[in-house]
């Protein structure tokens, strides 16, 4: 096939498509080398593209890398909202919420891995802003499911917990994704040895009191 056929054949695939598959490689790149050893030369070259159609579609390597992690950010929301609709009590929902998360570490290694090893030092606000964001994002569903069983606690207070979830939820990961042998559903358990005996107070305390 002649290059213009090859070309041209590209240029069928729709631009989602094609998009979604850019970010796929890169993403993979990125775990592999690291944001700051990656190039975009590679990653034109595993898609079968020009470099000028990956800035065409993302402007610049940062770009690339906000699009991968904006990604990630949407699954894992969606996972973990998903997760905790059918809970049957406070304690089901945050143990529903946190095999997910686990879960989706063990699942999406490399895009978890691409969470963890972007450093702030190599990358621009944006991708700074995003990685943050997806902090931010689980910290407000986790503040959603706590006032869905204390309407009256103070606002602050479960904004502290939910930070001390998230903060605890993503240096356990670090270690959960070095041991091959624990589970999902164990992982979940250290986090609710260490959260929950604290939390099932609050709880059962203004349970009671809405009776």
């Amino acid at each position: 096939m002649t290059s213009a056929g090859k070309t041209e054949r590209r240029r069928r695939m729709p631009r989602a498509d094609r998009e979604q598959q850019m970010m796929t490689v890169a993403e993979a790149v990125f775990a592999e080398r690291g944001y700051a050893a990656s190039s975009m030369d590679e990653i034109a070259e595993r898609v079968g593209v020009s470099k000028p159609m990956l800035y065409e579609y993302f402007g610049s390597k940062e770009g690339l890398l906000v699009a991968c992690i904006r990604q990630v950010r949407a699954e894992l929301h969606d996972l973990t909202a998903e997760a905790v609709i059918d809970a049957r009590s406070p304690e089901d929902a945050l143990r529903k919420g946190l095999i997910t998360f686990f879960r989706f570490t063990d699942e999406h290694r490399r895009s978890w891995d691409l969470l963890l090893r972007t450093e702030a030092a190599v990358v621009g606000q944006a991708a700074v802003e995003e990685i943050e964001a997806v902090r931010q994002e689980q910290t407000k569903l986790h503040i959603a499911l706590f006032s869905a069983y204390m309407p009256d606690a103070d606002a602050r207070s479960l904004e502290a917990a939910a930070e001390i979830l998230v903060g605890a939820c993503e240096r356990l990961s670090v270690w959960y994704v070095r041991h091959d042998d624990v589970t999902p559903e164990e992982a979940a358990e250290h986090i609710m040895r260490m959260t929950w005996f604290g939390l099932r107070g609050e709880v059962t305390g203004h349970l009671d009191h809405s009776e």
